[in-house]
């Protein structure tokens, strides 16, 4: 991935902010939307499309663009700045490899001991009930 042309490619918007902020909310656009075509990106390589299709398909809206908010501030640069950093995080973690897990199995003595542990709290239990009249 190719941050600097993944930067350029980004399309900000700029919306009025919701929420309480008296006049100046009303009148001022803070709120910072961000789009990225990931399915024309030059920035990416086909693997990491495929990678970013399969991780992050329910962010993604039927044009296959995803799209981050942001109006943690007042400030319409503030909120680009958030935004983008945000979207470079979530891309570069949907991006990072999965560790292969390794199954391992358990140990003979350890079943053996977890076996008679069990049998000990089982005679246990049978011993504190009371006896059959029979």
């Amino acid at each position: 991935m190719d941050k600097e042309i993944l930067q350029k490619e980004l399309e900000f918007s700029a919306v009025r902010s919701g929420g309480p902020g008296g006049q100046h909310a009303n009148k001022v656009s803070s709120k910072v939307i961000v789009l990225i075509d990931i399915e024309n990106s030059q920035a990416l390589s086909e693997k990491e499309k495929m990678r970013l299709f399969d991780k992050l398909s329910s962010k993604l809206n039927k044009k296959n663009q995803l799209m981050l908010t942001c109006d943690e501030s007042r400030s319409q640069h503030k909120n680009k700045q958030i935004v983008t950093n945000r979207l470079l995080v979530l891309l570069e973690a949907a991006l990072k490899k999965d560790k292969i897990r390794i199954p391992t199995k358990v140990r003979k003595l350890e079943k053996a001991r977890r076996m008679e542990a069990k049998k000990k709290r089982g005679l246990k239990k049978t011993l504190r009930q009371k006896p059959k009249l029979d």
